[in-house]
């Protein structure tokens, strides 16, 4: 696929692995690794060793920006200075709009069974909003259409993402492969992911619920 500007890029995404995603090779992850285990490189984010379930009927997103980092993972009732190291891809946008949001986390509670966290919101008429939103991910499916694509952009020299968070700006590594575009739409959005922040984040219709057993967004 060839980078253009002003153009429309169409197609089905489907990212499953950190790897295929942004194209790095598996000894660049590797040396990313050994960089940290070895304190050489600090994480970037310090995550929960719980991923949850994100889906959307659609997401319009501009100012996109997309690139590989590396966070902190630790696991559910382990030691925090013990962090393992998780390869994530990183997908951040000035401003974004998600249509029938729903966000699901699955908590295994041993003998009791497991307990599922689930929050609706944006079913109605209005979307959900966010601003400078950054997700930490593992996978990504849905159908996207790009416009303004840039794609193996080095990803220090990034500009069409948000421009006012030194922690999500700090990530972006020199020399590291990235792709960014003016504006995306995605529908049938379906992500594992590790973390989501964002500067402004308005939930229209908030619905939450705990459901004992699984009961997720996909």
């Amino acid at each position: 696929m060839l980078a253009s500007h002003q153009t429309e890029t169409v197609g089905r995404t489907r990212w499953g692995r950190f790897g295929i995603l942004f194209g790095l090779s598996a000894a660049a992850v590797l040396g990313l690794l050994t960089l940290m285990s070895n304190g050489a490189l600090a994480a970037s984010f310090s995550v929960s060793g719980q991923q949850f379930k994100v889906s959307a009927d659609r997401l319009e997103a501009t100012g996109f920006v997309q690139y590989g980092t590396v966070d902190a993972r630790t696991e559910p009732g382990g030691d925090p200075s013990s962090q393992q190291p998780e390869p994530v891809a990183v997908s951040a946008m000035k401003t974004a709009k998600l249509t029938n949001l729903c966000q699901s986390v699955v908590t295994d509670l041993g003998d009791f069974g497991s307990v599922t966290l689930k929050i609706k919101a944006g079913t109605g008429r209005d979307p959900v909003t966010a601003t400078n939103m950054v997700v930490d991910m593992s996978a990504l499916d849905g159908n996207a259409s790009f416009r303004g694509m840039e794609i193996g952009r080095d990803a220090a020299t990034l500009d069409k993402g948000p421009v006012n968070d030194p922690a999500e700006i700090a990530q972006r590594r020199q020399g590291f492969f990235s792709q960014q575009a003016d504006t995306v739409v995605i529908t049938d959005l379906k992500q594992v992911a590790w973390a989501t922040t964002a500067g402004e984040f308005n939930l229209t219709g908030l619905s939450l619920r705990l459901r004992w057993g699984k009961d997720e967004c996909f």
